[in-house]
């Protein structure tokens, strides 16, 4: 059996202190401790539907947002992802994933590229600017995902296809990313080499 691919990343900044594990060939054992516990929720059911073994350690400045704790967890995740991939020889590269939670349905699209990009599509009726799951802004959910895709160097594209309530909408996104992240890296055994043209991703 091939070995685990994991990662240990630790962030430090006057904003945020981060520790950061991350097995890709885990069995969904999530523990998250940031102090927000919506988004320890959401980081332990990715860790669930990805079938990733994930351990996150954060404290942050809360008292002014939650903004710099979101989004320095998902500068980690992404770096852990890249150094977990190593060379990323064998695996699928791409995934997808289409979602419902009751009334919400997401769809997830990610390439293992090495080029960054993000394309996060909500209704117009549902800005996400303006809604809350409890105290948790689902603005938030695009700042997540921009410092995954750019540290870990993912094109990824997230559609919001239908919602009313933002936590369906938010839990959806997270389910959705997992699985499109989990078949992406999944290895492939036909797959001998880096899965390009080019070589290299």
């Amino acid at each position: 059996m091939a070995s685990h691919r994991t990662a240990s990343v630790e962030r430090s900044t006057e904003e945020t202190q981060i520790s950061l594990w991350l097995d890709l060939d885990g069995s969904g054992k999530g523990e998250a401790g940031t102090g927000i516990p919506f988004f320890d929720h959401m980081l332990e059911l990715f860790a669930r539907h990805g079938l990733f073994d994930l351990q996150v350690r954060a404290r942050g400045d809360r008292e002014v947002d939650f903004h710099h704790t979101v989004e320095d967890v998902g500068i980690c995740l992404g770096q852990a992802l890249r150094e977990a991939l190593g060379d990323k020889k064998g695996i699928r590269r791409y995934g997808f994933a289409l979602v419902p939670m009751d009334e919400a349905l997401v769809e997830v699209a990610i390439d293992v590229s090495g080029r960054p990009f993000l394309a996060l599509r909500t209704p117009e009726l549902l800005p996400l600017a303006l809604l809350h799951a409890g105290t948790f802004p689902a603005q938030l959910l695009e700042e997540f995902l921009r410092a995954l895709t750019v540290h870990g160097t993912l094109t990824l594209h997230l559609e919001v296809r239908a919602a009313r309530d933002p936590h369906h909408l938010l839990e959806a996104s997270f389910k959705g990313l997992a699985r499109a992240l989990a078949m992406s890296v999944e290895r492939d055994g036909r797959i001998l080499d880096i899965p390009s043209t080019k070589g290299v991703l």
